[in-house]
């Protein structure tokens, strides 16, 4: 069975493609484009019907989506930096964040070693269970 398609691909794209001059095909008249800057502005504007003044939402709809995307908003700004309260002195935050990060650092020293030991220790024993 002969696996190569490429006359077949051949035929298809021939079919597929338009024929130019040069191939003996007719004078055929161009597809008429359309201009819009001929077009005058009356063709573009629809007739105007009963209810052309009146909203296609209601006002507590409009109300309820501002309402939504204002959260929305809120929520993609980054939050805000530790304010400074008076003179040289910084935020209630500010001031825990300062004092809880070397006793964080000093935890992490401590304890992490033994936890990434135990962890990696376990996950060996789970693979090597698996292979036995």
């Amino acid at each position: 069975m002969n696996r190569d398609n490429r006359e077949a691909a051949i035929k298809t794209r021939s079919r597929q493609m338009p024929k130019t001059k040069d191939e003996g095909e007719a004078d055929e008249p161009a597809e008429e484009v359309l201009d819009l800057a001929e077009m005058e502005l009356d063709e573009f504007v629809e007739v105007e019907g009963e209810n052309a003044d009146e909203p296609l939402i209601t006002e507590a709809v409009r109300g309820a989506m501002q309402e939504n995307l204002a959260a929305l908003a809120m929520l993609s700004e980054p939050p805000a930096k530790p304010q400074i309260v008076r003179s040289g002195e910084t935020s209630l935050e500010g001031l825990t964040r300062e004092l809880l990060r070397p006793m964080l650092a000093e935890w992490l020293d401590h304890n992490l070693p033994g936890m990434v030991e135990k962890m990696v220790q376990a996950e060996i024993a789970r693979i090597a269970g698996k292979r036995s």
